[in-house]
């Protein structure tokens, strides 16, 4: 008798899930989510990294020249805003959901 795992499937390769709004999905070709593998805890910056690599002018909307956030962009992991916890030093686990919400002004 076979077990469920036992059928020849794959196994999912964990990863980070980060939710994009609707503003920068064009950066991203489009998508609304984006999937970093990971099996092993990242730092904020090493997921953004990671998912911007393909995308160079998200990375630039998202992140100065010096690497800092720019300040109208806010990331939460989990619901908490990495500035409040340690900024891009943040560490996000397999699994966290990601959330990239930018401010928009207006007039």
């Amino acid at each position: 008798m076979a077990m469920a795992g036992d059928r020849g499937q794959a196994v999912p390769t964990p990863g980070i899930t980060v939710v994009l709004p609707s503003i920068l999905q064009p950066l991203a070709g489009g998508q609304s989510i984006l999937t970093a593998p990971a099996d092993r805890p990242v730092t904020v910056a090493e997921l953004l990294d990671a998912l911007t690599a393909d995308y160079a002018v998200l990375a630039r909307r998202l992140r100065d020249e010096t690497g800092a956030l720019r300040r109208f962009v806010n990331i939460y992991v989990d619901g908490d805003e990495v500035r409040r916890l340690q900024g891009l030093e943040t560490e996000v686990s397999p699994g966290q959901e990601v959330l990239v919400i930018q401010s928009v002004a207006g007039g």
